[in-house]
């Protein structure tokens, strides 16, 4: 069928990338006149996804009605704080029948609503599936096997990106459970600049794993008191999500964790990246939803201190193991 990807950045562009691999007509909107070029003219993305070989049917457009006009699904992979805007801008173009689907991870700053509901409002007629799960781009891109979820309150659009998506080297499963989806995809990001930060200070595995295992506690809290089930934070895109992007090398989120606990301010450390790292912006947005829901997220506090409020990383991890003693299964 016509798909159209909006947004190139290096997931955007390795799930377009699978989407021509599965036989799709595929159309991929960047913003980037330089990635354009290098997409159509050397089926390769130099800016964001350097080395990897794109299917030659892929083809990229510099502007967004032409990309999305027809098709019969559309994609969004852009990054949070621009998805509100560019889905208003690309909604004359998108048809009434096209099934939406969101692979940004992370909450919207001002109004705290997931990226399935931000795109909901602007397009209410629609449904609209949430794609998450562990799954670096790099690897979907080098036909490493890869797994992930695709959850919608409609079981028939969900079930259509999953096919549209599922392939010998990617497998996609479908869910209900669309807020604890979205708050395991986007949540797992502050966690993962936590373990970064044990990582550049030093601390060893024994540190990673107790972050991992009582961050994975504070995201469930979080998503139980918003309406999601417990059961989907063991899943894909909780746990296995979470596990992903606080121990692999290729993870934006946990390296730049190490660069702050080594001495870098957010700025520096920002300031050197091309992409977006999901966790600066989230750690603002899961705060100010813990606070709304009365939520204890003392992992999400303190990776909130370090990063705003200047607090030195390893004062910050002391405060963590000084902490009130309780049972693990308090909430």
């Amino acid at each position: 069928m016509r798909c159209a990807v909006v947004g190139a950045g290096a997931w955007g562009t390795a799930l377009a990338d699978l989407l021509a691999r599965n036989g799709h007509d595929v159309a991929l909107w960047a913003r980037e006149p330089e990635v354009v070029a290098s997409v159509n003219a050397q089926h390769e993305n130099t800016t964001f996804l350097a080395g990897a070989t794109l299917h030659p049917g892929l083809v990229a457009h510099a502007d967004l009605a032409s990309a999305c006009r027809g098709a019969e699904l559309v994609l969004f992979a852009t990054p949070s704080h621009v998805l509100r805007s560019i889905a208003r801008s690309a909604a004359p173009a998108i048809g009434a029948d096209a099934t939406i689907v969101v692979a940004t991870k992370g909450v919207e700053r001002e109004t705290l609503a997931v990226m399935s509901d931000v795109l909901a409002e602007q397009y209410p007629a629609h449904a609209v599936v949430a794609l998450s799960g562990p799954s670096f781009a790099a690897e979907v891109v080098a036909r490493q096997p890869t797994a992930v979820v695709a959850a919608s309150s409609s079981a028939a659009a969900a079930t259509k990106v999953q096919r549209a998506l599922s392939g010998d080297e990617f497998r996609v499963y479908t869910h209900d459970d669309v807020i604890g989806v979205e708050l395991g995809g986007a949540l797992k990001n502050v966690i993962a600049v936590a373990t970064g930060i044990a990582e550049g200070l030093g601390m060893g595995f024994n540190a990673r794993a107790a972050l991992i295992t009582r961050g994975l506690a504070e995201m469930t809290r979080l998503g139980v008191k918003m309406g999601a089930s417990p059961l989907t934070f063991a899943g894909l895109a909780g746990m296995g999500d979470l596990v992903l992007t606080c121990t692999g090398a290729l993870s934006r989120n946990r390296s730049l964790g190490v660069e702050i606990a080594r001495g870098e301010s957010l700025d520096e450390a920002l300031a050197k990246r091309q992409t977006v790292a999901e966790g600066v912006m989230t750690t603002h947005s899961a705060r100010a939803l813990a606070a709304r829901e009365g939520i204890e997220m003392p992992i999400v506090s303190a990776v909130y201190r370090i990063l705003f409020e200047h607090q030195p990383p390893r004062a910050a991890i002391g405060e963590l193991m000084r902490r009130e003693l309780r049972a693990e299964g308090d909430t």
